[in-house]
């Protein structure tokens, strides 16, 4: 079933190309808009647009979005930990490497085929593509991920991470001595407009981003610290981190493209997770130790320091 969605511009969002201005207005890439423009699945005042068309005010924009194509996901026996599970959600420890969902044309090896073998009767609000999925983790973060078995859980869960009730903390290594023991960085996150795969501080359709860090331990070079979201956006942590000089050890998107302890991933963990459950009202927290290569770059650490 196709979807229908019409905007209205206002004086002060005239004068921006349709196709940027679309992209940081809805769900979808500027790739995804320039697409839809093509299949004239975009109007603008009832006539077909071009991307570069810039937007004027009064213009009335109606976005026509197709029904997905059906794209079999199929289970497969990748080992996961699963440390929680009952009728409604369960908790899954995800190891780096495993990418959370899969995207069109790349089906397999994902945590979602994982869960398609080991867990059943997953909920299906986000489609068929991302079933159970309330919120990701980045391919190369490992930690703690809640899952829904059913709509009614699928829906609690994201309405608690839309009004930011969900306990959420990370532990990551960061570059350079943070002097500070405790900082909030509130600081909006949108797309690079360079780099499609970066996230950026004030970039396209920027969105409200906080995150609040505890210094846990100093190295000299590097600083151990907690991170605890306040919102969610993609890449999240790793983007405040590298915006205040400080980027992820292991993270060669947002800092040095040459990383040290032979790390082919940002060293960042979800070691701690709480929410209310959907069902029993109850609070429900888990816990996750950090995995064991990141411990052994700060047993590395310790033992530089205390030669």
């Amino acid at each position: 079933m196709e979807s229908k969605l019409i905007i209205n511009i206002s004086d002060e969002e005239a004068g921006e190309r349709i196709d940027s201005f679309l992209s940081g207005k809805t769900e979808f890439t500027r790739t995804r808009i320039q697409q839809l423009i093509k299949e004239r699945n975009i109007m603008v005042n009832g006539k077909a647009t071009k991307s570069s068309y810039k937007i004027e005010k009064d213009d009335e924009i109606a976005i026509e979005v197709p029904e997905a194509e059906t794209t079999e996901i199929k289970p497969e026996n990748i080992d996961i930990d699963i440390v929680y599970e009952d009728p409604y959600i369960a908790v899954i420890n995800k190891q780096a490497g495993l990418v959370v969902h899969p995207a069109h044309g790349h089906c397999s090896g994902t945590l979602v085929n994982a869960i398609l073998y080991h867990i059943k009767d997953l909920s299906g609000i986000n489609g068929e593509i991302r079933p159970g999925i309330v919120h990701r983790l980045d391919k190369d973060t490992s930690g703690l991920l809640m899952i829904a078995k059913n709509d009614s859980a699928h829906e609690s869960l994201a309405a608690q991470l839309k009004v930011h009730s969900v306990t959420r903390e990370y532990v990551a290594l960061v570059f350079d001595n943070i002097k500070k023991d405790k900082l909030t960085i509130d600081a909006p996150i949108g797309r690079d407009d360079i780099n499609r795969l970066r996230k950026a501080v004030n970039g396209i359709g920027s969105r409200d981003a906080v995150t609040h860090i505890r210094v846990l331990k100093r190295y000299g070079k590097y600083t151990l610290v907690a991170a605890r979201l306040e919102t969610g956006r993609t890449h999240q942590i790793r983007v405040h981190m590298a915006s205040i000089k400080h980027p992820l050890v292991g993270d060669s998107l947002y800092g040095p493209k040459k990383q040290p302890f032979g790390l082919t991933g940002q060293l960042l963990h979800a070691r701690l997770l709480g929410f209310i459950h959907p069902r029993t009202g109850e609070y429900m927290e888990f816990s996750s130790e950090i995995p064991e290569y990141f411990q052994e770059v700060l047993d590395k650490l310790d033992e530089t320091e205390n030669k």
